[in-house]
């Protein structure tokens, strides 16, 4: 009987030394993702229409931002610093927030929930092989909305060039469960 219950114990050990070992590896890469978003804190504004891609930036909401001072995007830490808040498009109709945060005190992943002028709030995971300056959040697929068909933004890529000053951000949206278009916007640092 002893026996028997010592080799149970080794059992449950061999079990949980791998769970432990990837809890690990995720705690590692999660938090740099983390401290990137924070390196985006303050308030940009549209680059020059040259500069822009595709139609997002021809919206009769956008395009009067563009060669203006006018902040088109900001983020902000809140919660002493637990949350990334990004502001698109502040004090307009096409106003939309993303709140950015670790799932956890250790940090194991980050989360991000975007509050979208489609009246719906896709929740995403961070892909933890991005660098410091390309961040991309996926579409959560253990959640209702990105199985759906509905039309929701899928995934979102923040890329920082010249040395931080310039920030390129594509909001990838889905409907009917496929690929439906990228909306791309450039900002340059204020």
């Amino acid at each position: 009987m002893e026996m028997e219950a010592m080799k149970a114990h080794q059992y449950i050990i061999l079990i949980l030394l791998p769970g432990t070992s990837f809890i690990t590896h995720a705690t590692d890469n999660a938090r740099p993702q983390y401290q990137s978003m924070t390196t985006l804190q303050g308030e940009w504004i549209l680059s020059p229409a040259a500069q822009q891609q595709g139609k997002a930036t021809q919206h009769k909401l956008v395009e009067p931002l563009i060669g203006t001072d006018t902040t088109a995007m900001s983020f902000k830490l809140i919660g002493k610093g637990s949350t990334v808040q990004e502001n698109l498009l502040p004090e307009t109709k096409k106003e939309m927030v993303t709140m950015y945060h670790c799932n956890n005190m250790e940090c194991s992943q980050v989360k991000a929930t975007h509050y979208c002028v489609k009246q719906n709030q896709p929740e995403m995971l961070a892909d933890l092989s991005g660098t410091a300056t390309k961040l991309v959040y996926n579409c959560d697929m253990s959640t209702e909305l990105c199985q759906s068909k509905q039309n929701h933004v899928h995934k979102i890529t923040h890329e920082l060039s010249n040395d931080g000053s310039h920030l390129k951000t594509t909001y990838t949206s889905y409907n009917d469960g496929k690929y439906l278009k990228d909306s791309i916007y450039h900002f340059d640092k204020k």
